[in-house]
């Protein structure tokens, strides 16, 4: 199996020799997919490219103000076909949902990622599981194109890196995350007013929710396992919508003592999406992929079907054995 290693020269090849782009983000995409996938955008219309931005999810309303982000569509809003289909930030063809149909579409593949559990599922895969943010590796392939920052690049790759490295407070925050901030900084990026967007404002059925998030909030093993439960009842007595709670979670993980988080909430779908949170050196990745999902070491989720207590259960077990292994 090819080894995971960053790859920009061959994907810059594969752009090069393309005349029609398919970029692709995950499912229930974040900033860092939807960073990658503007920041490309723009790049890739500097080079004179014909570039379509794919995901089979709502982009939140709370990422609106990337530069291009409205031209975001459905998989089965274009029929292709296309030269190249890059897909940024998704750790393995089950996250690119309904996107995973333009494969068979395009007559090449690749992939700029940077989850340690990506199968190198693409053609050509630039691919470091060590990279604190998606948007790092973007950064470099920007260079290797030849394509220079300017104010709109330097806002979808902050977005990217700051909230996968959560506002550069994780472990995985690195020096290199800095060296790229420096350029990014110097290009005028708006720092003050984007960290208030992305870190402290908060639609008010958001606020709602973190109260029903909070109320649901129990603890396990004396308090090193922290677990919040979300139903569409609650949802829909907030008036919230599903991208509300993606960072929710992290309330649980906060409280001193607890190593480990879980949130479960409803979808309207009937499916169950769980996200899990670890404190290092404790890790939750491999319990996600036990049950279908992935991630990182300290940030992994799983979707699965069935009835919220009993499937919360199975995961929580999960969770005490891998803390007390």
């Amino acid at each position: 199996m090819e080894a995971m290693r960053r790859n920009p020269e061959t994907i810059a090849r594969r752009i090069l020799e393309a005349k029609t782009v398919a970029v692709c983000s995950h499912v229930n995409p974040d900033g860092d997919t939807l960073g990658c996938a503007a920041a490309m955008r723009l790049a890739l219309l500097r080079m004179g490219k014909n570039v379509s931005l794919f995901c089979d999810g709502k982009v939140p309303d709370q990422l609106s103000f990337l530069p291009g982000i409205d031209e975001m569509r459905m998989p089965s809003e274009h029929d292709g076909p296309f030269d190249l289909m890059l897909s940024v930030d998704v750790s393995d063809e089950k996250r690119l949902g309904a996107c995973a149909g333009l494969i068979a579409k395009s007559a090449h593949t690749a992939q700029i990622d940077h989850h340690p559990t990506n199968p190198l599922f693409m053609e050509e895969n630039s691919v470091d599981g060590k990279a604190p943010a998606a948007c790092i590796l973007i950064r470099e392939q920007l260079k290797e194109l030849g394509v220079k920052l300017d104010r709109d690049l330097a806002i979808c790759l902050y977005t990217g890196i700051s909230t996968d490295t959560g506002n550069f407070s994780f472990a995985s925050t690195d020096s290199e995350c800095f060296r790229v901030m420096s350029e990014l900084m110097e290009t005028g990026l708006p720092l003050a007013t984007l960290n208030r967007i992305l870190f402290r404002d908060r639609a008010m059925p958001q606020v709602r929710l973190i109260g029903k998030a909070l109320n649901s909030l129990s603890y396990y093993e004396n308090g090193q396992i922290a677990v919040m439960k979300l139903t569409r009842d609650d949802f829909a007595e907030c008036g919230a919508l599903s991208e509300h709670a993606d960072t929710l979670v992290n309330f649980g993980l906060d409280t001193v003592g607890t190593r480990m988080a879980l949130l479960v909430r409803e979808g309207t779908d009937g499916s169950l999406k769980f996200s899990l949170r670890a404190k290092e050196p404790d890790c939750v990745s491999d319990v996600a992929q036990a049950f279908g999902g992935g991630g990182h070491p300290q940030a992994a989720g799983i979707t699965m079907y069935g009835k919220l207590d009993e499937t919360a259960g199975l995961v929580l077990d999960a969770m005490i054995r891998k803390l007390n292994g």
